[in-house]
């Protein structure tokens, strides 16, 4: 699995495409450029998962939930709602029709990474969300202390 690290903003074509930023292509050099698309189950954006790494996401799952649990089968059902996509020659993707509801209007949007993925955002969605003040400083002490006095 591969660690992403970056922001990038692109700018979308009239057909939901954008160019993927080389930055983030580079370090995905391994990877065979199919990535899984799929819809946020935390925030109001896309997930954009090399097919590597969500492969290995689900078979963690599918070891861990009971396929005989109601409960279980309706949240690997969820988990694994998404589309496959692929770099064009041009690397460029594009967002399939039943994901772009998120980014409809979107003239740019914003690559996020996560480390495991990439979170992809409307920018002006992206630009409300992200407008964090003393309150976001306060909850990344109250966690990142509660988890260093536990080591």
């Amino acid at each position: 699995m591969s660690l992403i690290l970056g922001k990038e903003y692109c700018k979308v074509d009239s057909n939901g495409r954008f160019k993927f930023p080389v930055a983030l292509k580079r370090q995905l050099e391994t990877e065979d450029g199919r990535f899984v698309i799929r819809q946020s189950i935390y925030a109001e954006c896309l997930e954009l998962w090399t097919y590597a790494s969500f492969k290995e996401e689900v078979e963690r799952l599918q070891e861990r939930l009971n396929p005989y649990r109601r409960e279980d089968r309706e949240l690997l059902r969820k988990l694994t709602e998404g589309n496959i996509i692929e770099l064009d020659t041009n690397d460029r993707l594009l967002i399939p029709v039943e994901q772009k509801s998120l980014v409809a209007n979107a003239k740019e949007v914003v690559l996020q990474s996560t480390g495991k993925f990439i979170e992809l955002w409307d920018r002006v969605a992206y630009d409300k969300m992200n407008t964090t003040g003393s309150d976001f400083a306060q909850r990344a002490e109250e966690l990142l202390g509660q988890l260093a006095a536990a080591e």
